[in-house]
């Protein structure tokens, strides 16, 4: 069965920094395979494109520019925040702004935002809101371990059951 929308895939893969010599980010050979249902926006759309009309069993290698995958470095994403934002009663603990500690802020809207403390200073905290992979060209190889027909029960709920 060739990968097409609303099915299931399981699949085993690696994921290299840059191309097939750069430094392995991530990989599932020998732990748990990534499962989705491909065509409802739970992966890179560039991701889902280079594995349409796939079979199971067919290997597969190629590479999603930072661009079509996780955007490019904005250096507008890159924000100073006032220290008095991080006080609790009055102070700052400092395991809360220490550099690569990661926050998830709310805005006034209440809208949430994640991001990575880069610095601090007495004066503010400077916090990096890219994706962590922005800047990354991405290098997958793999295999397709499954295809199937996603159920109902999984279209409702937008992820795969065991």
């Amino acid at each position: 069965m060739a990968i097409a929308k609303n099915q299931v895939v399981i699949l085993d893969y690696r994921l290299q920094n840059g191309g097939p010599d750069g430094d392995l980010i991530e990989e599932t050979f020998g732990s748990q395979p990534l499962q989705f249902i491909y065509g409802i926006g739970q992966m890179i759309p560039a991701f889902e494109e280079n594995l349409e009309s796939k079979n199971e069993g067919d290997e597969f290698a190629f590479l999603i520019k930072a661009a079509e995958g996780y955007g490019v470095h904005d250096p507008n994403a890159v924000v100073e925040i006032p220290m008095q934002q991080f006080e609790v009663e009055g102070k700052v603990d400092p395991e809360h702004i220490k550099p690569g500690r990661p926050l998830q802020l709310q805005d006034p809207q209440g809208q949430t935002y994640r991001g990575v403390v880069q610095s601090h200073t007495t004066e503010v905290v400077t916090v990096d809101f890219n994706h962590p992979m922005a800047g990354t060209d991405l290098h997958f190889t793999g295999v397709i371990r499954t295809v199937r027909e996603a159920t109902e029960s999984e279209l409702d709920h937008g992820h795969v059951h065991e």
